[in-house]
């Protein structure tokens, strides 16, 4: 049966402007490390620079046959806003500034996000392919594999470079393999992206 493997993981840690830290650029480098015996088919990656940033970084350990490519629906957005009565309440300031137009953009692009990626491959051998994204995408991606509801995107963060893997495969739900796993990054590189507390 052949399985779809979608490596996806958040950019590296990036600065104030949006461009990847010395630490971003060496986060995607052991991400890089740890992917380099797959047999990786693409590397696709957002269009904002922290993202495409670490795809080159990344692509630097890998095996170079993989062709790294943007992907539109990688970029950073709010796939789903909820009704008041759904939000959270540590959540409803953040969506307060969210008009209908906008929030039926941001869905439009999660839907293209599934559509695109979120499936069992249509030949008969595996495909290995790598998403550099931001986290909000990569909840969405979550949140679709369990077919939660869409409110439950909200659950799901993810720290730089983390790395998330899910399988799909005909017939049959999607297996959500790994989350948010970083045993490929330093104590000292471990949950950036996360507000700082002590982390197990």
């Amino acid at each position: 049966m052949a399985t779809r493997y979608l490596y996806i993981a958040r950019h590296g840690d990036a600065d104030a402007f949006g461009n990847l830290t010395d630490t971003g650029r060496e986060q995607a480098g052991l991400l890089g490390k740890r992917l380099a015996h797959l047999p990786i088919a693409a590397v696709w990656h957002s269009p904002l620079p922290r993202a495409a940033d670490s795809a080159q970084q990344l692509n630097i350990f890998l095996s170079g046959n993989a062709p790294v490519a943007e992907a539109a629906e990688l970029i950073d957005h709010v796939p789903y806003v909820p009704p008041v009565e759904e939000t959270p309440q540590p959540w409803l300031t953040f969506f307060d500034c969210y008009d209908t137009e906008e929030a039926a953009a941001g869905n439009n692009i999660a839907q293209a996000l599934t559509a695109r990626f979120a499936a069992a491959p249509e030949g008969e051998a595996d495909v290995h392919e790598v998403l550099i994204t931001h986290a909000y995408p990569i909840a969405w991606l979550i949140r679709d594999a369990l077919d939660a509801p869409p409110v439950r995107w909200l659950s799901f963060s993810s720290a730089n470079t983390a790395l998330t893997v899910i399988e799909y495969r005909p017939g049959i739900p999607p297996t959500l393999a790994m989350f948010n796993e970083m045993s490929h990054l330093r104590d000292d590189l471990r949950w950036t992206g996360f507000p700082e507390t002590s982390r197990p």
